[in-house]
């Protein structure tokens, strides 16, 4: 890239041929190795043949003519009608790829061999994407109409939306995005005085609207098709993961997050399990403003860790290692988190440095969630601790030994020593009483309860404690 801009322009370029640029562009581009014709590479030559076109729109050509250079400058000049007006170019944070045009999709190839340390691989199409993430996408999802009629619904909601404030060691932390929280009828006043979150109740419970209702239907139908075709394309044996539901998804409740100009965001994450079992899927409806939904996939240290702090600092350099990868989420399109995604990757929404405004959300992109609340993951029936709180289920993800496993743990606080035993990520304070219990599930994710649930004593959770803490 930096050879081909650093090459100087013809004295007269008004005079030159574009044919001749055109194919002095296309043999100095063949004459590189194949990390300078990288797509980078290409749309380079191509904005500087047809430096009225936007990145975006020679993306698209690039796309439809399988990544040449040629054939694409052809077709731009062939065009008649008048092409998308150029964009304000926008430098980017870091380095960038993107996926190549041309490849084979019938091959999948290792995801280390796409992504690499501190790049991001932007991924576009619904193929690419099934199959280097966890995740598939619709694009424009619902009819036109409906997608503006939700959105027009959940705009006068949005000014009343609060940041989340949770406890992280010694210190309150805000998200930096606002959200509430929907649910059916039937489960609005159980929400606000059954259901724990980080060890309190949520204050801002509302019911469904009706236009959220009306698509959440679409949703669940979609989803459930989406699973099914995972399960056939993408498991082994075309069968489902082991812990995943062998039940239809069945949405009833949804977060929706809103993100306010380019500078919020959420970090990377996992979503809380306590209440949707394991393996779970969840179904995300993008509206207004397109974002970035970065993916990072989990990989424990290949060795078992001296210290808690050793094994923190190794596992970051496995996941920066690998890299990241980037999902773009336009108005109108559904993703799909699959069953392997919360217990194996993490994902966030990265700030952005600018953004497209949308003709009815401006700013704004908001974002639901729809989940199934399984009514075997109950609060009544699920474990409680010794400051008597439902427990909190939670994925052993960056330990080798016991990645994978599940376990219940106390979720008004965590103990330091526990945390650094199991080496999980948490967002509870030091305050707590450190309860901790492994969760059993059949192949079902049915819950297998050893026990009535909240009928542990005091003295048996402790020793129980101490003995993982100290074997």
């Amino acid at each position: 890239m930096d050879a081909f801009l650093s090459r100087k322009r013809p004295r007269s370029p008004q005079f030159t041929p574009s044919s001749v640029v055109l194919r002095t562009a296309v043999e100095e581009a063949t004459d590189h190795g194949p990390e300078d014709d990288s797509t980078d590479f290409k749309l380079a030559i191509l904005s500087s043949l047809h430096s009225d076109v936007s990145q975006e729109a020679l993306l698209e050509i690039l796309l439809d003519h399988d990544g040449s250079v040629e054939r694409s400058s052809n077709a731009i000049s062939s065009v008649s009608t008048d092409l998308p007006p150029p964009k304000r170019k926008v430098s980017a944070v870091g380095a960038q790829t993107a996926l190549s045009f041309g490849q084979n999709l019938s091959v999948v190839p290792s995801l280390q061999s796409l992504t690499k340390r501190g790049r991001t691989l932007h991924l576009y199409r619904p193929e690419d994407i099934a199959i280097h993430t966890p995740c598939s996408i619709i694009h424009n999802f619902l009819p036109s109409d409906l997608a503006n009629e939700l959105l027009e619904e959940l705009l006068p909601e949005v000014p009343s939306y609060t940041s989340a404030t949770f406890k992280l060691f010694d210190n309150v932390v805000k998200s930096p995005h606002t959200a509430s929280f929907y649910v059916d009828s039937s489960m609005l006043a159980e929400q606000r005085h059954t259901y724990l979150y980080n060890g309190s109740y949520l204050s801002d419970v509302r019911q469904l609207l009706p236009t959220m209702s009306k698509v959440s239907h679409r949703v669940q139908e979609a989803v459930n098709d989406e699973v099914k075709t995972r399960i056939r394309t993408h498991y082994p044996n075309g069968e489902k993961l082991k812990f995943q539901s062998s039940k239809e998804w069945q949405p009833n409740a949804a977060f929706v997050n809103c993100y306010d100009g380019p500078a919020q965001s959420v970090g990377y994450h996992s979503d809380q399990l306590s209440y949707l079992g394991p393996r779970a899927v969840i179904g995300s409806l993008s509206l207004g403003v397109a974002r970035e939904f970065r993916v990072r996939k989990i990989v424990p240290p290949d060795s078992p860790p001296q210290s808690p702090g050793q094994s923190d600092k190794a596992s970051r350099s496995q996941a920066d290692q690998q890299g990241q990868i980037a999902i773009h989420l336009p108005h109108n399109s559904l993703l799909v988190m699959h069953a392997e995604m919360q217990e194996e990757w993490k994902h966030s929404i990265a700030p952005a440095q600018s953004i497209d405004p949308h003709p009815i959300a401006g700013n704004k992109r908001i974002n639901i969630t729809y989940r199934w609340y399984r009514e075997e993951f109950h609060p009544s029936k699920t474990p409680r601790c010794k400051c008597g709180t439902p427990t909190v289920l939670k994925c052993v993800q960056k330990r080798k030994e016991t990645r994978g496993r599940y376990m219940w743990m106390c979720q008004v606080g965590s103990r330091a020593e526990a945390k650094a035993a199991v080496d999980v990520d948490s967002t509870e304070g030091a305050v707590g009483c450190g309860y901790f219990q492994w969760a059993e599930f059949t192949d079902d994710g049915q819950p297998v309860w050893k026990e009535p649930a909240g009928n542990s004593t005091t003295e048996d959770v402790r020793t129980k404690h101490e003995r993982f803490l100290y074997p």
